[in-house]
């Protein structure tokens, strides 16, 4: 569990991998060195798991986005989900879910028919007894930042 002092570093760094201790240091109060040392402690428990970098999926060509709702076919584990799905680039994120569904997936594709295609590789997973999607007219609100809001 991370205390608040941790949090808000975290949040810092979720909105910029790339600032500098320093930086961190005065929004949160503490000087560069105990800032690095908190992070490396971050980093050694596994609360945090990475630095990264976020791309608009735009500048990569990929302008179509979609949900899919997957139904499997009965004792189908999530790690067998897991398996069929995570050879598809175009899945960027995957979850079990409650409901009737038990899976939601989000697939990003150059265009409809790309979509499309991908859309009917996933259907066609020996685990999944049917799909239904949806398509993103407009993406209103993304959140990239981990941990409770600040």
């Amino acid at each position: 569990m991370l205390n608040e002092l941790d949090e808000r570093i975290v949040h810092a760094l979720a909105e910029d991998a790339r600032r500098s201790f320093a930086d961190i240091g005065q929004l949160v109060g503490l000087s560069a060195p105990a800032v690095k040392r908190r992070v490396d402690r971050l980093r050694a428990s596994g609360a945090i798991t990475g630095f990264t970098v976020r791309v608009d999926p735009g500048a990569l060509g990929w302008q179509t986005e979609g949900f899919v709702e997957i139904y499997c076919r009965s004792n189908t584990s999530p790690d067998a989900i897991r398996a069929g799905l995570e050879r598809y680039p175009e899945i960027v994120a995957a979850s079990t879910v409650t409901g009737e569904a038990d899976a939601v997936v989000q697939i990003f594709a150059s265009d409809m028919r790309h979509f499309e295609q991908v859309l009917e590789k996933v259907a066609g997973e020996p685990f999944v007894e049917r799909t239904k999607s949806v398509l993103v007219l407009s993406p209103l609100l993304r959140r990239y930042s981990s941990g409770a809001p600040a």
